[in-house]
């Protein structure tokens, strides 16, 4: 299983920096809120993510079973982790974070910073942390389908089934969830164009339903809809032994974050106790200079990564065995 990702794992985890680097360029509010109220819970993904590096690259360094059994653990930790407590974050988000802004537009969080933390973790984040990390499991599983055989392959479609089930039912769960026990967002007030980035210029209401934005919207609803969808096609296209698995989970997962922002539209970290402060994807913005010049780095850049890391995984294309891994002592 290690020895699948081992090749593009590093590759893989610098979009993650990528994404941090584009939200503080795109919407500098945002990236300065969010952190300050989720600086624990962001303190312990970055820890995670450290883990994995070295998991990879410590754990064939010495024989043993206890060596290498805990870098295992470690990888376990580095990659659930962080897919639990992006999920944890977003069902937050969904509820509305409790932040207030200041006239001079400095973001302050009430109480201490434990109570921060652990307020975090509500049944409803939980939740939201459940269907990311299954759906996330059931992507890993369809990797494994896609790239491993035999016993490997067999256990990573019985995994895979049931985090798949587990995603889905969590998913309807939450959806239903948030369209009758949790309040939605809704600008009162018309954002200025043009104007300055400030989200203390309108108005918002903290009320109705997030699942309002589906009637005025209804286009929107090919989102959940490709999420359930595709994580329904990726089990059964797994139980066959199929590598159209991973296309299908691909698929779910877009769909299942697409809902989430679509849903959220304009908003994007609503505050659940002073709602006029609530930061929309108009007033956190950067100005049209950088917004333009992002766009055309990511024109001509994005591209180019894109084609590269394409022919590395055609490069690497097809199924590791254990005869190739036995026979290799460079392996992980």
């Amino acid at each position: 299983v290690i020895n699948t990702v081992g090749p593009v794992w590093e590759g893989n985890q610098v979009w993650f920096i990528l994404g941090g680097g584009a939200i503080f360029a795109a919407w500098p509010p945002l990236y300065a809120v969010s952190f300050s109220g989720f600086y624990l819970a962001m303190f312990a993904v970055l820890a995670a993510l450290i883990l994995r590096p070295v998991g990879f690259k410590y754990r064939s360094k010495r024989e043993g079973h206890a060596w290498r059994n805990g870098w295992d653990w470690a990888l376990f930790v580095g990659g659930a982790v962080p897919a639990l407590i992006f999920g944890v974050a977003v069902g937050n988000v969904l509820q509305g974070v409790p932040f207030q802004i200041t006239e001079d537009l400095m973001p302050l969080y009430p109480g201490a910073f434990y109570a921060k933390f652990l307020g975090l973790l509500n049944p409803f984040a939980l939740l939201a942390g459940v269907v990311s990390l299954s759906m996330l499991l059931l992507h890993g599983a369809g990797w494994l389908t896609l790239k491993t055989e035999a016993a490997v392959q067999r256990r990573a479609i019985a995994i895979g089934s049931v985090a798949g089930l587990v995603a889905i039912a969590a998913y309807v769960l939450a959806g239903v969830w948030l369209a009758y026990g949790i309040p939605g967002y809704a600008l009162t007030s018309e954002v200025a164009a043009n104007g300055p980035s400030n989200p203390l210029l309108s108005t918002v209401a903290h009320q109705g339903s997030w699942l309002a934005a589906y009637a005025l919207r209804p286009w929107i609803a090919i989102a959940p809809v490709l999420g359930i969808a595709g994580m329904a096609l990726a089990i059964l296209a797994m139980r066959k032994g199929n590598g159209a698995a991973l296309i299908f989970s691909g698929l779910a997962i877009f769909g299942v974050i697409a809902s989430v922002g679509l849903t959220m539209f304009p908003f994007i970290l609503p505050s659940s106790i002073q709602p006029d402060a609530s930061l929309t994807v108009w007033d956190a913005s950067s100005s049209h200079l950088t917004l333009f010049v992002m766009l055309v780095v990511s024109v001509i850049f994005v591209p180019i990564i894109l084609a590269y890391t394409a022919w590395v995984y055609k490069v690497l294309w097809g199924k590791v065995t254990v005869a190739e891994i036995t026979e290799n002592k460079n392996a992980y």
